[in-house]
């Protein structure tokens, strides 16, 4: 079965056009090393590389409207339907609500359910009372209420999945995992999964292709990064007297003390003994420098980008009361000035006067047009495109555009994959795909038509890429030497066979014979054969073929394929 996705065929004319109206496509058109008449391997390499691969029929339907095209076609998706898709996800009920919805309706029940669990299991003497996961659901309503909360994380995954797997905007399903991937947050900390859903959707997807400034923007104003990088409890410090005597007044929080931050003058207690009972405790909360190392280190500069440890302090700073308003109800972003250091501050040599939330927004925009940032962005996007030794001489025309288009990605991305150096020899097959990119990949050659792609989710956990779940900052490799190893490509072969012999749970069609497709009687290599020279461009050397040749079924044969040396490269 044909997985259902609009024919390039049918955009032809609308890409043709977008080619021509493109703004900056003129300015660099001189400049493009797309070749005019590619052959089968540099189509190949395109699809590899801007998205997540080939799908039966590709190549020839790129060859009909031109390798350029398709790229232009590519980096501007808002004029690419992708109706097949929304129809695909229509049945989903978690990824079109708010952070408050999901709060309300799957995240609090099943926080109430754990609690009310562990009460009842109060007397057990085996309980863990400080693991609330591990409290064990007695009753109905309890699992159900846990059930209902893992749908949200359920949701998440598969879309990502089937979206990087037939979603016709391929280059921008790339560069939304690229982002996260760059601004990742771990979904196992606290209320940050209640956020994933909306960092995701609306800080991520919709900028992925914009201006880099605004994205970073929204990142550090979304909630999931706050409660991740522990910004939004980061403050000014205060005093433990006044801290304790704040918490008298509002346990929940010790820096409100009714309409002003501090007792008025000569009524604070002088020492702590003063205080009334068990204010003694109060522990006042202060600056916390997590999100400011990680905005520089790894956002932005990059960890040679020329700031010191006194910068950071002065970051931390700046964005002290940026925070989240009622986390445990989903919800969003506030200052609070009463949280706020509003000294001044001297970042990278420049000095903020101090001036509330503007402060953590002149760093952000000091740090978006800081040289640094256009090498350090350029050369993550370099490797991720071209190879994980990035081309120097590349990497600086890509940071050029950068500071050109005032951090265009769109232009920047532009740069690189019509460069020299994108369609150079050495750039062919040069990069070992992710778990995740090997998963998709493989359901993109084999042309399954998944139903449910939560086998595909545990698939990933398997191989060592759980989705939303890689718990530093840093987010997952992109290098080769992360992912192979022998016991990684063994599980990567053993996925494959079930794949392509209809083991997978949820899979129909494709012809890699398992799933009822029209290849199931066909004779041995048939459908190995048809991967070899559509997705492969032929490109399989002689000792993989030999092992092909062994297979005595056509399931055999297409894993064989799949799992091969030149399959797991793109």
């Amino acid at each position: 079965m044909r997985m259902p996705s609009r024919p390039i065929r049918a955009l032809a004319p609308a890409i043709v056009a977008v080619a021509f109206v493109t703004s900056g496509l003129q300015a660099d058109k001189n400049k493009s090393a797309v070749p005019a008449k590619p052959d089968d391997r540099t189509i190949v390499h395109v699809l590899n590389r801007i998205g997540f691969g080939p799908r039966p029929g590709d190549v020839e339907r790129v060859r009909e409207i031109g390798l350029q095209a398709y790229i232009d076609q590519q980096l501007q998706p808002e004029h690419l339907p992708d109706s097949a898709m929304t129809t695909r996800l229509a049945s989903f009920e978690t990824l079109n609500k708010s952070t408050r919805e999901l709060s309300e309706r799957y995240f609090r029940p099943a926080l109430m359910a754990r609690q009310q669990a562990k009460q009842e299991n109060a007397q057990d003497a085996s309980m863990k009372p400080a693991d609330q996961n591990a409290v064990p659901l007695r009753t109905p309503e309890q699992m159900e209420a846990a059930r209902s909360q893992r749908t949200v994380m359920a949701e998440l995954s598969e879309q990502k999945v089937l979206r990087a797997a037939y979603s016709d905007r391929q280059l921008e399903e790339m560069m939304v995992d690229f982002w996260f991937n760059h601004f990742n947050v771990f979904a196992g900390k606290g209320q940050t999964r209640v956020y994933l859903t909306e960092y995701e959707r609306d800080t991520i997807r919709p900028r992925a292709l914009g201006k880099f400034r605004d994205l970073l923007g929204a990142v550090a104003e979304s909630p999931a990064m706050l409660f991740y990088l522990d910004n939004w409890q980061s403050s000014a410090p205060i005093d433990a007297t006044t801290a304790a005597r704040n918490r008298q007044m509002n346990p929940r929080n010790p820096y409100r003390a009714g309409p002003r931050q501090m007792p008025p003058q000569g009524s604070r207690p002088r020492t702590l003994a003063d205080l009334p009972p068990n204010a003694q405790n109060a522990r006042p909360r202060g600056i916390n420098e997590n999100y400011a190392r990680e905005l520089m280190e790894l956002h932005t500069l990059g960890v040679d980008g020329g700031y010191t440890q006194k910068d950071v302090g002065e970051v931390a700073r700046a964005f002290t009361g940026w925070t989240i308003a009622n986390p445990r109800q989903g919800g969003g972003y506030r200052f609070e000035p009463r949280m706020h250091d509003d000294g001044e501050k001297i970042v990278l040599g420049h000095k903020i006067k101090g001036n509330g939330q503007k402060d953590g927004q002149e760093v952000l925009d000091l740090l978006a047009k800081h040289p640094s940032t256009a090498h350090f962005i350029s050369t993550k996007l370099v490797r991720r495109f071209v190879a994980d030794e990035p081309p120097k001489a590349l990497v600086d025309r890509a940071a050029e555009r950068f500071r050109q288009t005032d951090g265009d990605i769109r232009e920047v991305v532009r740069t690189i994959v019509t460069s020299p150096e994108f369609f150079s020899a050495e750039a062919y097959r040069a990069k070992v795909k992710t778990p995740f990119e090997f998963v998709v990949s493989a359901v993109r050659a084999t042309g399954v038509d998944l139903a449910s792609a939560l086998p595909l989710v545990q698939t990933l956990r398997d191989l060592g890429m759980p989705l939303y779940m890689c718990q530093p900052p840093t987010g997952y490799a992109d290098r080769a030497d992360a992912w192979v190893n022998t016991g990684a490509l063994l599980n990567r072969m053993n996925f494959a066979l079930a794949l392509s012999s209809g083991r997978m749970r949820g899979g129909r069609g494709g012809f890699g014979g398992g799933f009822g497709g029209g290849a199931i009687n066909a004779p041995v290599q048939g459908s190995a054969d048809t991967i070899v020279s559509g997705i492969l461009a032929g490109d399989l050397s002689e000792s993989t073929r030999t092992t092909v040749a062994k297979a005595t079924e056509n399931p055999q044969a297409v894993a064989l394929v799949l799992g091969s040396p030149e399959f797991q490269r793109r």
